[in-house]
């Protein structure tokens, strides 16, 4: 076998993941169930964007959305068993990233 030649199932989680705010939706969501308001503000990423990255994540399986019956009816996000799957990753993306990235001031 050519070592080399990148995984399929490889690429295409580092597509998904490496897609812009992707990452940090996930990573928002670890600390448990939010609503779109929240995730929106806490990481400043515009609402047509998060909504299209939710749908994706949704779709892949990585989050589930809550919809609860209520006037007016609030809506609820959170990370399937798939997508906290991903906290050792992003654990170690953080601590990777204290050890080596600067902020320029």
């Amino acid at each position: 076998m050519d070592t080399n030649v990148i995984c399929p199932k490889f690429e295409k989680a580092m597509s998904l993941i490496g897609q812009r705010w992707t990452g940090l939706v996930i990573y928002q969501l670890l600390s448990g169930p939010q609503r779109f308001c929240t995730i929106e503000s806490s990481i400043g990423i515009s609402g047509r964007v998060l909504s299209e990255r939710l749908k994706d994540l949704e779709s892949q399986g990585i989050i589930k959305r809550h919809v609860y019956p209520e006037t007016p009816v609030r809506i609820e996000y959170s990370l399937t068993e798939k997508g906290l799957a991903l906290k050792p990753l992003m654990d170690e993306i953080q601590k990777w990233s204290q050890d080596w990235v600067k902020i320029d001031s």
